[in-house]
């Protein structure tokens, strides 16, 4: 069985270590290369690399997974696609219009394949709150992670207050807004995204948890999920690894590959 090469842009980081370490677990995968401004490290399973360019000079891959930094991904996935390279982004704070024009420049049959989250909870999640968007007039989104986030709101509020904008009828909300905001509060009502508020805790304990509070006359439905290990990823990113092989241009969210 010929097995998928693998390149990591941000292995020196938490995402891309647990990543290095899954893709060496899995029996039809290749761990090719890593990719890190700082260069080698001591230790490192596999050659690692100061960008993407030096590791497309070496060669040897076919998938780029890239959980590095806002500042960094789009010109990392931007030299992969034009290189015939598929790439697995789970670096948020790339817009619809930025992902459609990095695709829109990829090499003939290239895929970027990007999602918000990787987490099957967290998928199942945004497609429960889509369901359930038509019943409720009002619905806000509260998420939590851990302070050295880059930004925020996170990739995974914004895709479900999109998915909630989309479910349901246009509407202005009865709730009270950012006028009804004291001065020296501002933001105290959240982001509008899609016109759903969207609220972002940053602090130490958390890895990643978002709750979708629904609200009508008399009721109110909460759902959340939490992740609390970043090895609830894995499975996500493996399966990414393994289907954008088979798709080309640009496939966004995971549950376009769960069976």
């Amino acid at each position: 069985m010929e097995k998928t090469r693998v390149a990591v842009a941000g292995c020196g980081g938490r995402m891309g270590t647990a990543v290095m370490a899954a893709v060496q677990a899995a029996d039809d995968m290749e761990l090719a290369c890593g990719i890190d401004p700082a260069g080698a490290s001591e230790g490192a399973p596999c050659p690692v690399h100061g960008s993407v360019a030096e590791a497309l000079e070496a060669g040897g891959f076919d998938v780029l997974v890239d959980f590095t930094q806002p500042s960094a991904v789009a010109a990392n996935v931007e030299q992969a696609l034009k290189a015939g390279v598929d790439c697995v982004v789970g670096t948020t704070g790339l817009s619809q219009k930025r992902l459609e024009e990095l695709a829109a420049h990829a090499a003939e049959g290239a895929c970027l394949f990007y999602a918000p989250n990787f987490t099957t909870g967290a998928v199942l999640m945004m497609q429960f709150a889509q369901a359930a968007a038509p019943y409720f007039p009002e619905a806000e989104v509260i998420e939590m992670h851990h302070c050295n986030k880059k930004d925020a709101p996170s990739g995974t509020a914004m895709r479900t207050a999109e998915l909630i904008a989309e479910a349901r009828e246009p509407h202005e909300s009865t709730a009270p807004g950012a006028e009804t905001e004291v001065v020296g509060g501002r933001g105290a009502r959240g982001a509008l995204v899609d016109g759903v508020p969207v609220h972002s805790v940053r602090s130490m304990g958390y890895v990643a948890s978002q709750e979708v509070v629904f609200g009508s006359m008399g009721q109110t439905l909460t759902l959340r999920h939490d992740s609390w290990d970043r090895e609830s990823y894995m499975p996500g990113v493996l399966l990414g690894i393994r289907s954008v092989g088979q798709r080309e241009g640009l496939v966004v969210g995971l549950e376009n590959f769960m069976a």
